[in-house]
């Protein structure tokens, strides 16, 4: 099919509707399909380690569908229904693959982020009730299996868990070592059953040993954000899944690609759009290493593995071209048709680096958790807007509202509002797992208010213009915090940029940035002030204060994580306005409270009153407590 201009798309949905079009119904239908299909061809390949030469394994589609089989048997096996729910707590390897997969064949599949703290790991564990859990087993330079052990002791629901040792990926001499240095297994501390997850995995049949399921139903849990907080469990339904599946699989990619995803599996980009498109497609996704491009020298060999594995398309996000910028192109990459990126906009100074350096032209896409993902993209066989998310996919209705006496009034085009969707990923009135979260998320009780400011313009590509939550407010004047991070970008030290609101005594808030800089550039803070004074043309919008940090606080598919520079601004501004009054008082911390959301704690430091310090931090609207 051609996807080409917002014509295409509304040809395709022209043809037919989206329920008449001949798509499986199962998750296990569709991977089933491609197997008959393309049995012998390349599905999956992980390499532990980054280099061009290391060891990788790679399993056919007839070898994917028998394991995943296996793994959905073994999952039925311990108890796993279609309303049960595995936990995969697990960085990148084929064993995620397949549990991701044979978990939702089985029940339903719930990727948690491993980086998160095991707090915030078990109260996944506890909202979702999830009985079976598939981790790593205790690894060098891992924290997973200790992370996941803490977690699992506090989740009462949990009775089994399935180990995986990453040290079945390596050669000799360096497996013989895993063994003598392999730090000391938590397993012990907790009340579930451990297995092994290949010993145990491998004496189920190669075939489905059930029966699939009869139709459409909920297959997936994914959390959103989470760095910070309890996050929110979205629900993914089959036909949500499959939707995805069929955009990347018929619009984006053919059996003849080659993919390299270095982005999590626990993430609904390299889950839904990458994973599932390809399983539509029977193209060839590689993973290199378990963390990806945070993986030991991911960035340093990455055109290396391009040219390795023959890649046509490249899957990436805003940072990890920013960090791929601070490197040569050093191998042949003349393979690669283009690079998708997603997340976070893309700076045009960025776009235009990568273009430069690489001749490959990016794809900027949207999407998001709780509409299962993909909404739109620029098409890659025709007009590209740079800075743009491209047009709508077929069968994804864009709408950007407005609130006009507490009533939705859709935009006109070219005017901000809120985006709005409607589409097979969206299940209305159930996005998430909590019915409280899910109140006032609807207009008309079909659009999900994605909380994203965005506008259409008149050719009718989408334009996203920052967070509702993220925007600046100074004064009741709203400031976009793009416009700041776009300027700090032009300037040739900056590698990446966070631009929020600090807490102002008289403004509420004025803006401030965090910036990270390339390796080896010098430049200083008062220097991008200045930098700042000439490229940001809003005279409201020039930042305060500009920080330069080692390196900025990101998210798993590495967007620059905010609520940490929020904390940090809060941090900073509070302690001068108490060190100013000369009071025996300081911030000690700031955390995420559900109800009244950032709050500042204060401890004494000596003799203070408490309406001393009240009068001084009373100033601004950010809560605070006393630490005792």
């Amino acid at each position: 099919m051609q996807f080409a201009s917002i014509a295409d798309t509304i040809a395709i949905e022209q043809e037919m509707s989206w329920e008449d079009r001949d798509v499986p119904k199962t998750l296990y239908q569709l991977l089933t399909r491609t197997k008959d299909a393309h049995g012998k061809r390349n599905a999956v390949t992980f390499q532990l380690q980054s280099g061009p030469k290391d060891p990788a394994e790679t399993l056919s589609w007839t070898e994917l569908h028998a394991r995943t089989c296996q793994t959905a048997n073994m999952f039925r096996d311990l108890g796993i229904g279609e309303t049960d729910v595995v936990a995969c707590i697990l960085p990148n390897c084929n064993e995620t693959v397949l549990t991701i997969l044979g978990g939702a064949i089985a029940g339903i599949v719930n990727p948690i982020n491993p980086l998160l703290e095991p707090e915030q790991i078990g109260a996944i564990l506890r909202e979702t009730d999830a009985k079976v859990v598939v981790t790593l087993k205790s690894f060098p330079k891992s924290d997973v299996s200790q992370k996941t052990a803490e977690a699992v002791r506090h989740a009462p629901g949990v009775h089994t868990v399935l180990e995986i040792d990453l040290n079945r990926y390596l050669t000799p001499p360096k497996s013989w070592i895993v063994p003598l240095v392999r730090p000391k297994s938590e397993g012990g501390k907790h009340h579930a059953d451990v297995l092994d997850f290949n010993k145990t995995m491998k004496k189920y049949p190669r075939s489905l040993a059930f029966a699939d399921s009869t139709g459409d139903r909920v297959a997936a849990y994914f959390h959103t954000g989470g760095t910070t907080g309890m996050p929110k469990v979205a629900q993914h339904r089959y036909s949500g899944i499959i939707y995805n599946g069929w955009l990347g699989g018929t619009l984006l990619y053919t059996s003849e690609d080659n993919v390299i995803c270095p982005l999590p599996l626990f993430h609904v980009f390299a889950c839904h759009v990458i994973l599932m498109a390809v399983v539509t497609s029977g193209a060839h996704v590689v993973f290199p290493t378990p963390a990806g491009y945070r993986g030991e020298g991911v960035f340093d060999n990455f055109w290396k593995l391009i040219e390795r594995w023959k890649i046509t398309f490249i899957i990436t996000v805003p940072t990890a071209i920013s960090a791929l910028m601070q490197r040569p192109v050093d191998a042949d990459v003349s393979s690669v048709k283009t690079s998708f990126s997603g997340s976070a906009p893309l700076p045009q100074e960025l776009f235009n680096r990568f273009e430069k350096a690489s001749g490959v032209t990016i794809i900027e896409g949207y999407g998001l958790t709780e509409a299962t993902c993909l909404v739109s993209c620029n098409p890659v066989g025709g007009e590209k807007k740079i800075g743009s998310v491209g047009i709508r996919f077929p069968y994804s209705d864009v709408r950007i509202f407005k609130d006009v006496n507490g009533e939705p009034v859709e935009c006109a085009a070219d005017e901000v509002g809120e985006i709005c969707i409607s589409n097979p990923g969206v299940w209305s009135g159930n996005t998430y797992t909590e019915a409280e979260k899910n109140k006032q998320l609807y207009h008309y009780d079909k659009y999900l208010r994605t909380g994203d400011l965005g506008r259409i313009d008149p050719d009718n590509y989408i334009w996203i213009t920052g967070r509702a939550k993220d925007l600046i407010i100074r004064g009741g004047h709203n400031i976009d915090p793009a416009e700041i991070e776009e300027a700090l970008l032009v300037h040739h030290d900056v590698a990446f940029a966070g631009a929020i609101g600090q807490p102002d005594a008289h403004a509420g808030e004025v803006p401030c940035a965090y910036v990270e800089l390339v390796a080896g550039a010098s430049v200083t803070s008062e220097e991008l002030m200045k930098h700042c004074k000439v490229h940001v043309h809003e005279r409201a919008a020039i930042p305060k204060f500009v920080e330069v940090l080692d390196e900025l606080p990101k998210t798993a598919v590495g967007k620059v994580f905010k609520p940490d520079l929020r904390k940090r601004a809060i941090t900073r501004v509070y302690n001068a306005a108490l060190d100013e009054a000369k009071l025996n008082a300081k911030v000690i911390e700031v955390f995420d409270d559900k109800k009244r959301g950032l709050v500042a704690r204060v401890e004494r430091t000596g003799v203070v009153h408490d309406d001393e310090v009240g009068h001084v931090l009373g100033a601004f609207t950010r809560p605070w407590d006393w630490a005792e």
